[in-house]
């Protein structure tokens, strides 16, 4: 029988070092994870798997054979426009958890975050608003769980960097007595295959790989930058009253141009954000968007901004990353 990754669910083989599961085949039948797997979480050392979302819709429909409960884990810092894509792919009962709360100021209620799911057009059984950072809502989630579950498998699915690998590593640590963990890291495609995870006899969890989002910022940088741009702790947001034309730098990574609006970052606050009345040379890509009071701006995988004022921006960014515009979140 084929041994898989427990860290990542990659099938084991010893031919080809750059390729997902290798191990040691002096080390096959004692290791438990891969290389790959060893060296994030000893060194944070990532080699980058290249998957297509293929293989991910294949898993999805695979999941839609079952009757079994679906758990779709949802960045509240980056809630994805095509929730649809993965959505569309199954029939089951679908419970959406909201993660990463602790990264939201603590003055926005979760209920406003939960009406959101609501304007997506989107059916979920249930959902609820979670930090697995914090424990907050865990024993409220293990309770939905228990109640939505229709057999002792339930499938946790999301996109890339939503977390899912982490909040199953809590309810772990958190409700059960098992020696093993995922691997997570910060950089897409830590997970490579589905992984059982059998907690109890009446539980058993079943990562999967997260979905590439098509658009985001993430899958183009690298971990140091990417350490700069996910935030660890709760945002502050930072907030420009605009009067005439100005300039304003998000880092290396964007640039803003308007000249009448209230903008609110919702970024990390270790992004360098500066307001200028001269403009600088870039070689990012320039998207102009029409904005509505009250709308954000998304520049995916980076964070979103409020506007206060129906107007027009430019938004400068790196090739390939989608900017768009949506009902305001906050």
């Amino acid at each position: 029988m084929k041994k898989k990754c427990s860290g990542c669910g990659a099938i084991f083989q010893s031919e080809n070092v750059n390729l997902e599961g290798y191990v040691k085949l002096e080390n096959y039948d004692k290791s438990k994870i891969c290389e790959r797997c060893f060296r994030i979480i000893n060194y944070n050392e990532y080699q980058v798997i290249q998957k297509s979302n293929d293989e991910f819709i294949n898993i999805l429909k695979k999941i839609n054979e079952t009757n079994d409960l679906v758990v779709l884990v949802i960045d509240l810092l980056n809630i994805n426009k095509d929730l649809k894509e993965i959505t569309k792919y199954l029939d089951n009962d679908v419970l959406a958890v909201y993660t990463k709360r602790d990264l939201l100021p603590l003055l926005i209620k979760d209920e406003k975050l939960l009406n959101y799911n609501l304007e997506m057009g989107i059916e979920f059984v249930d959902s609820i608003v979670i930090s697995s950072n914090k424990n907050y809502n865990l024993d409220l989630l293990m309770e939905k769980i228990n109640k939505y579950k229709k057999s002792k498998n339930v499938y946790v699915v999301g996109y890339s960097n939503t977390g899912k690998s982490t909040l199953i590593n809590k309810i772990i640590y958190n409700y059960f007595s098992l020696e093993m963990s995922i691997t997570t890291s910060m950089l897409p495609s830590t997970t490579i295959d589905m992984i059982k995870i059998e907690l109890s006899d009446e539980l058993t969890l079943i990562d999967t790989p997260g979905i590439l989002e098509r658009g985001s910022i993430v899958n183009l940088l690298d971990g140091k930058t990417l350490k700069k741009i996910l935030p660890k702790r709760e945002i502050k947001p930072i907030t420009y009253q605009v009067k005439e034309k100005q300039y304003i730098f998000i880092d290396s990574l964007a640039k803003l141009v308007l000249e009448d609006n209230n903008l609110t970052f919702y970024m990390s606050n270790n992004l360098k954000i500066e307001r200028v009345f001269k403009d600088r040379k870039t070689n990012l890509r320039k998207t102009v968007v029409h904005v509505k009071k009250d709308n954000d701006i998304v520049i995916t995988g980076l964070g979103f901004i409020k506007v206060s004022k129906d107007g027009v921006v430019s938004v400068y960014t790196l090739d390939g990353v989608d900017v768009y515009t949506r009902k305001s979140l906050i």
